[in-house]
């Protein structure tokens, strides 16, 4: 009796994990999270708007690699010109060395030139478990009305070296066909870089 009611439970909880896991296609999951201003964020209060996601951690080499050669500021940039809201979350919990207080998140914006809307601090891997990020970066976007349409790797260049400028950018490439009101080409793709460093 007792392994049944276990079982059952543990049924339970495995359909109501599936229920709420991020899904291309389907509403992105909601939240609720603070970013490195104190300002509370909500993904909702943006419904109406295209809204980029990307799991960022500075130490990574691929995350590196991206901002070193301004590839992704440049993006940002001409993204928020356009109305796109870029939401930088980072997962890194607080014992791990890549960690960054909102001082020190702060001063790494702005040598980084970052324009993104808010780089929240999701230090206890809140939001990451909910979008189930497991690489930096780990991107993704979602349309108007508040669809998960593309999920995964920035581009097609798995690597830490690579000139972003040459490569496939599938997230531009998502953006471009929202805009243009196209059905998204590229939806999913296997995110690659350094694992997310959620606490233990």
């Amino acid at each position: 009796m007792i392994m049944k009611t276990v079982f059952t439970l543990f049924a339970a909880l495995t359909l109501a994990a599936a229920a709420s896991a991020v899904e291309v296609g389907k509403p992105a999951p909601d939240f609720t999270a603070r970013d490195i201003n104190g300002k509370t964020i909500h993904l909702s209060d943006y419904k109406g708007k295209i809204v980029v996601i990307e799991s960022y951690n500075s130490d990574c080499p691929y995350c590196h690699n991206q901002y070193k050669t301004g590839a992704m500021q440049a993006m940002q940039r001409d993204l928020a010109a356009k109305g796109v809201v870029w939401l930088l979350v980072n997962s890194v919990n607080p014992k791990n060395f890549s960690h960054r207080t909102p001082e020190q998140a702060r001063a790494e914006m702005a040598a980084e030139k970052m324009d993104v809307t808010a780089w929240i601090d999701d230090s206890s891997g809140a939001v990451g478990h909910l979008y189930d990020m497991k690489t930096t970066p780990d991107m993704y976007v979602i349309n108007k009305d508040g669809v998960l349409v593309y999920e995964g790797a920035i581009d097609n260049q798995p690597d830490p070296f690579h000139d972003p400028t040459k490569a496939q950018n599938y997230v531009s490439e998502a953006i471009n066909d929202l805009f243009t009101d196209k059905p998204v080409a590229i939806t999913e793709t296997k995110p690659y870089g350094c694992s997310v460093k959620y606490a233990d």
